[in-house]
């Protein structure tokens, strides 16, 4: 949308709550698409570096080009931040961190918009895709990419290389597709966790049994738990890789279609069956509330809520503080309004999460490009 010369600006304590690179992403992408300026003080003030890092900057100045906005305070190290949006326009945009900083965070911060604009979008993202702190990208393809598509939000992602610490060097492209409007989303059924499936992998000169390890060691711990499950997960040896490393990503299926997943990267050090152990244990105690999204879905999650049109309702476990900070700034940046219910029954404490979207429409006659730069 376009920025109204009248639209107040919203100011935000960049402190506030989890007080982290967050709040930056959910308001640049509510701010580009409501078209109202924002401006955000004491950025990471409670960090041990504060202030930007590559990774946020490289963010916020992806959404300004999405936007031909102008961004104030632009600068690694900035705790004051101000942006004031344009109009959205598709294209092909480029965001490189030039670290191992999270390509899944910038995708984060820019799919809103890109939805939002006039017609298909294409991006490419460059730095870690596997990266801690952060989804992995393979979290992105496999649990947020077929709930998000329920409210109408389509892209296709080709990993053209791996990037890990510290190098990174990773590249994603993206390509996304425009919508006249976002549908509201009910998860409220779980059902009964009917599979279980995930990869292992190694990159660069780590050897492969590192992989074999790590998802040997993952299967012993779930089927402690779950017994009557077969869990298929796949060793690999990533061929596009920049740089040494190895982790796993687990997926839980339900038959109601909701997806969680535990996931962990190799650390220097730590043994491979650990690292398999911690990701196993991450899905188990994901599936055992009974809730309809891993805690890491849920805060992704919020700003769709707050744009789609009607009411959306998850069932989650424990509302993590990533999401109860993306409702205070999507309730201050938008006209969504959120309420959070406790469900108690005699097994396990769930809660709804419930929003009334703010419903806004994309304004812009919606044109699909008729090539996908994606499969260039």
């Amino acid at each position: 949308m376009d920025a109204d010369a009248d639209s107040p600006t919203v100011e935000l304590d960049g402190s506030l709550m989890e007080g982290g690179g967050q709040i930056l992403r959910v308001a640049a992408a509510l701010s580009c698409i409501s078209g109202s300026p924002v401006a955000i003080d004491k950025v990471r003030a409670g960090r041990s570096t504060p202030g930007l890092r590559p990774q946020h900057l490289s963010g916020l100045q992806l959404v300004c080009d999405m936007c031909a906005g102008v961004l104030q305070g632009g600068a690694i190290g900035s705790t004051d931040v101000r942006l004031t949006p344009g109009k959205i326009r598709a294209g092909n945009y480029t965001a490189d961190t030039h670290t191992a900083g999270s390509v899944c965070l910038l995708l984060q911060v820019a799919l809103p918009c890109a939805v939002y604009a006039d017609a298909t979008s294409n991006l490419s993202l460059r730095g870690g895709t596997n990266a801690e702190m952060a989804p992995q990208i393979d979290y992105i393809l496999k649990v947020f990419k077929p709930v998000v598509e329920k409210f109408g939000v389509h892209f296709d992602c080709n990993i053209k290389m791996r990037g890990f610490y510290p190098k990174g060097g990773g590249e994603v492209c993206v390509c996304v597709r425009a919508v006249k409007e976002l549908q509201a989303l009910t998860l409220l059924e779980r059902g009964n966790i009917s599979k279980i499936h995930g990869r292992a992998y190694v990159a660069g000169v780590l050897p492969f049994k590192l992989a074999k390890d790590m998802a040997a060691a993952a299967v012993r711990t779930i089927r402690r738990e779950i017994k009557d499950l077969y869990v298929n997960i796949e060793a690999v040896k990533e061929e596009k890789a920049c740089g040494n490393g190895n982790g796993i990503i687990i997926i839980a299926e339900s038959t109601a279609g909701c997806l969680f997943a535990g996931s962990a990267l190799g650390k220097k050090g730590v043994y491979a069956d650990k690292i398999g152990q911690e990701a196993a244990e991450m899905l188990l105690r994901n599936i055992r509330h009974n809730g309809c999204v891993d805690e890491f879905l849920q805060d992704q999650l919020i700003v769709f809520m707050a744009l789609a049109k009607g009411t959306s309702r998850i069932r989650t476990g424990a509302v993590t503080l990533h999401t109860r900070t993306a409702i205070h700034v999507a309730q201050q940046m938008t006209q969504a309004k959120f309420t959070i219910t406790k469900c108690e029954d005699e097994l396990n404490v769930t809660y709804i999460i419930e929003c009334q979207g703010a419903g806004l429409p994309n304004p812009n006659p919606t044109q699909p490009k008729p090539e996908s730069a994606i499969n260039q």
